[in-house]
């Protein structure tokens, strides 16, 4: 099958080219298109999927389910207690047996090394749902949310702010500079994204002409923002840092003020979720009172906002990861892209 997709692994963003970027993006929109309308698109009838959580999750673990059932396949749900990744069974011993029964594997979990040796081993397509460093499946959902508002990707301005090294920074600053999307990191200087991420993003945007910016002035980053995204402050594993985040990130919340300086009435806002804007979670409560605070990352005003995109975001996370399976594993004809 002529295809210059099957059988490969989405890992990170950066093994995959302006074009290729663009062409998942626009098959995920056409996906979606498709559901909407009730007609069958099972690519992938017959075929198994293999859903491996170290991280728990309800956008990437619904997203992949309902996306594989839709394409014909079954997907098994292997989580933290169900496989001993690197405890009692290497990833390379894993992903050997793995592969030889499931046709594509899907790992959310911590390390990168992890879900580059499942690829390496398995034999199979190897789909990135997170890890610390890279959240490639995310990418394919923002920019489509991106690309179905403004029908078009170069030359917008889009900011995040908040945690500049997160996964989320890295994969909107590799991504963007690919696609041609001008993208600003806001975030205080001790938070500013590594160094070799914001090199390989330069390199990228040498050839698209996406401009970058990394700056932990509000005022300056915002200015003339068509995009406005934002995560959470600590990230899992990180829950310790809640004191020094929220004393730190104050100033980088998304609210009505940051949007009147952005000055844009097509403004959007974009937020992976879960997003800590009111007191009604278990979290929410903890943060009012140890902190006195009501919100975090992103105010409710904000969040239920006419602006607000983050909804748009989350669904598309399905048709997003659809495209990526369909595209990888469903023997596609996709000569050229």
């Amino acid at each position: 099958m002529n295809s210059v997709f099957q059988g490969r692994s989405l890992l990170a963003e950066k093994d995959f080219s302006k074009a290729e970027l663009g062409y998942l993006i626009d098959f995920s929109i056409h996906l979606k298109a498709l559901k909407k309308a009730g007609i069958p698109h099972r690519y992938l009838e017959g075929k198994n999927i293999a859903l491996l959580f170290e991280k728990t999750s309800t956008r990437t673990r619904s997203a992949f389910t309902v996306a594989s059932i839709d394409l014909g396949a079954h997907p098994e749900y292997l989580g933290k207690d169900d496989i001993q990744l690197g405890k009692k069974e290497s990833v390379e011993d894993t992903a050997i047996v793995l592969g030889s029964m499931f046709d594509g594997i899907e790992f959310r979990g911590f390390k990168q090394d992890t879900v580059d040796q499942l690829a390496k081993y398995s034999n199979v397509p190897v789909w990135n749902g997170l890890t610390d460093k890279w959240h490639p499946t995310q990418m394919i959902a923002d920019f489509m949310t991106v690309k179905e508002n403004y029908g078009k990707l170069e030359g917008l301005n889009l900011v995040y702010l908040g945690d500049g090294r997160n996964n989320v920074a890295n994969s909107l600053l590799v991504t963007g500079a690919i696609l041609g999307v001008n993208i600003r990191i806001c975030a205080p200087k001790s938070l500013f994204p590594a160094k070799d991420v914001v090199e390989l993003a330069q390199n990228f945007a040498k050839n698209s002409g996406a401009q970058l910016m990394i700056t932990d002035s509000v005022d300056q980053a915002v200015k003339g923002a068509d995009v406005l995204y934002t995560d959470v402050w600590v990230s899992m594993g990180e829950e310790d840092k809640f004191a020094e985040r929220v004393e730190l990130l104050e100033p980088y919340q998304i609210n009505m003020e940051m949007i009147k300086k952005a000055d844009n009435d097509k403004l959007i806002i974009l937020h992976c979720l879960p997003a800590f804007h009111d007191t009604n979670t278990i979290y929410g409560k903890e943060m009012k009172e140890r902190f006195g605070i009501k919100e975090m990352e992103i105010s409710d005003e904000a969040f239920r906002s006419k602006y607000a995109r983050q909804f748009e975001q989350a669904e598309n996370r399905m048709h997003s990861i659809k495209a990526i399976m369909a595209a990888t594993l469903g023997n596609l004809f996709i000569p050229k892209v």
